[in-house]
């Protein structure tokens, strides 16, 4: 199938993986947007398409939760020029990094997006939580592993079942609400449906026999793996905390950095993941005329 050249673009689908990655993984830039597995779970609700204009990958998303964007364009050709056109297709580029602002962005206005910088930490920080400023979440693991009866595994095929009726009820306490979160909810059950297909690294965590907690991630660039996805039920005390810990352990001691994406202006969140003591925020920024 030969890829969409401007201006006629493609609803992006699991057949454009091997197009979309093969680009991404040509010109990496470590924001957690800037995966194919991103972009394609969150299909239904921020509505991806994508052209290669001056042989750059161009995406456009046209979210139910916030005006349409194009993420930077890939590829490093007639960028400016690039810029331009996706302008005249919708208002901004989003989820632009600080590297391509300062290259590209000296004829356009730039607003810095807080709320969507990513959190990046050390692996080894997560994975050990060394030193005294990780005493807290220690004490919680400790006080999960003598408590409850649990039991750490790969995420197969046989467990989306039970991980679903988690997120249901996981999301039945947060609130749904929330246009975000209605569409948070159908990314998650989307990649429970496609991990095998995109290649996506899962667990879950078992107490006394029942699915409590589940996280889904995967390779970002060559040092550094995104987890996309973290439920654990708030049931049990410290459970958040272990599997945070046992998934880094486990499944990606072959990479420096964890990202862990952004807190989308949560403030509960942010102070979660600051908590968490990050090495770096990747910082992004809008560009508009």
């Amino acid at each position: 199938m030969n890829p969409p050249i401007y201006p006629e673009f493609k609803p992006v689908g699991p057949e454009d993986r091997d197009c979309i990655q093969g680009a991404l993984d040509r010109h990496p830039c470590g924001i957690c947007e800037m995966n194919f597995a991103n972009i394609l779970i969150w299909k239904d609700s921020e509505r991806p398409r994508y052209t290669f204009l001056n042989g750059n990958l161009c995406l456009v998303l046209e979210p139910n939760f916030e005006p349409a964007y194009f993420l930077p364009p890939v590829g490093g050709n007639e960028v400016e020029k690039t810029i331009e056109t996706c302008l005249r297709h919708a208002p901004r580029l989003s989820r632009v990094p600080e590297e391509f602002v300062g290259t590209y962005g000296a004829h356009f206005r730039v607003e810095e997006d807080r709320d969507n910088f990513d959190y990046v930490y050390l692996g080894e920080d997560l994975a050990e939580l060394k030193g005294k400023r990780y005493d807290g979440k220690r004490n919680r693991i400790k006080k999960f592993e003598s408590s409850f009866d649990h039991a750490y595994d790969r995420l197969r095929k046989e467990h989306a079942d039970d991980c679903r009726r988690l997120l249901f009820q996981w999301f039945e306490e947060k609130g749904n609400g929330d246009p975000y979160m209605k569409a948070e909810k159908e990314a998650i059950l989307e990649a429970l449906v496609l991990f095998e297909t995109l290649g996506l690294v899962g667990a879950i965590v078992t107490v006394a026999g029942k699915v409590e907690a589940f996280t889904i991630g995967t390779r970002l660039t060559d040092d550094t793996a995104v987890i996309q996805i973290e439920i654990a039920n708030p049931a049990f005390p410290g459970l958040a905390q272990w599997i945070n810990r046992e998934f880094v352990r486990r499944e990606w001691p072959a990479f420096r950095f964890i990202n862990r994406e952004q807190d989308v202006g949560v403030p509960g969140l942010r102070k979660a993941k600051l908590n968490y003591q990050p090495d770096h925020l990747v910082k992004k920024y809008n560009l508009s005329k």
